[in-house]
């Protein structure tokens, strides 16, 4: 129940945090409005870590496939994407298009076992509902 919780409250800040900053880019720039926004996410974290326990910074560098610290290379252009996105399409329609790509792209990490994810075996169920969430970013869109 809480992973169900926590999914929801994730969602939700996303779509807010999206609307946020495509509007404050609209007053300034993509890359200073996103630098800004990276800025108090590190200060946020910096925060966190000070009041939740302090484990070891080093730990980052026994990290094994080191690409996997690219995360934060991923999270500028996430930023990027979702500004240029929701000033195009409306929060709306982006975040219901973003959802179903992340979704379709989880599943296929998880099908194939990619990254060091468990593999999972193919579902019809699942492709379905694949199916099911681009028939609805269609009827959406559908004017």
């Amino acid at each position: 129940m809480l992973g169900i919780l926590l999914a929801l409250l994730s969602g939700t800040l996303m779509s807010l945090q999206g609307v946020f900053n495509t509007e404050v880019t609209k007053q300034s720039s993509i890359w200073v409005a996103s630098g800004f926004v990276h800025l108090l996410a590190f200060i946020t974290c910096v925060a966190a870590w000070f009041v939740t326990g302090r484990e070891s910074i080093g730990a980052l560098f026994h990290v094994e496939n080191k690409y996997m610290l690219l995360g934060g290379v991923i999270g500028a252009f996430i930023t990027f994407t979702v500004i240029k996105s929701m000033g195009s399409l409306g929060p709306a329609k982006a975040v219901m298009i973003i959802v179903t790509a992340q979704l379709l792209v989880a599943y296929f990490i998880e099908l194939f076992g990619l990254f060091g994810v468990e593999k999972v075996g193919f579902d019809w169920k699942k492709l379905i509902g694949m199916a099911l969430a681009i028939g609805g970013i269609i009827i959406f869109k559908w004017e």
